[in-house]
């Protein structure tokens, strides 16, 4: 490989990882505009936990958005495995940890969960902007929340 092609790879898989930290800050700050801009125009997403599969970026972002409006959400991703496969195309696996709380339960108690495991990615670049074309969410374990809420949002002490 030329020095030339390694040096746009590289750029490549930068601007990829800075793809997926906007998807996470899109998606915590309940920036539903934003979110969208990360997706193809033609993206699909799974979750089959959750049994949700949508196709295309509107019906992918009325998805999310219907489920986490209101709740909070604090979603990292990890170790990045981003392989380039051709000049517009690229696939990823990211290691993940999310925490996800809704609203209060009657009583103040908790309600959610943390879970971990990994988004497999496939990505596409589309006007000139990388984008995600395929997100599959795999949870290798998911621990619910207990206690109660207390007044700042964490468990009292």
């Amino acid at each position: 490989m030329e020095e030339r092609e390694l040096l746009q790879r590289l750029i490549d898989i930068e601007d990829i990882k800075r793809l997926k930290a906007r998807y996470f800050r899109a998606l915590d700050h309940k920036d539903w505009d934003e979110f969208g801009r990360v997706f193809s125009l033609e993206a699909h997403l799974e979750v089959p936990e959750g049994n949700v599969s949508e196709d295309g970026r509107d019906a992918v972002v009325a998805s999310v958005s219907g489920v986490l409006e209101g709740v909070r959400t604090v979603h990292h991703g990890h170790m990045p495995e981003i392989e380039v496969t051709g000049v517009d195309t690229a696939r990823g696996i990211w290691a993940m940890f999310d925490y996800v709380e809704f609203p209060a339960a009657d009583g103040g108690r908790r309600v959610g969960l943390q879970g971990y495991g990994h988004y497999t990615e496939e990505y596409v670049r589309e006007d000139g902007e990388w984008r995600i074309k395929h997100l599959h969410l795999s949870r290798l374990r998911i621990d619910p929340l207990a206690g109660d809420a207390g007044p700042f949002g964490a468990p009292p002490s």
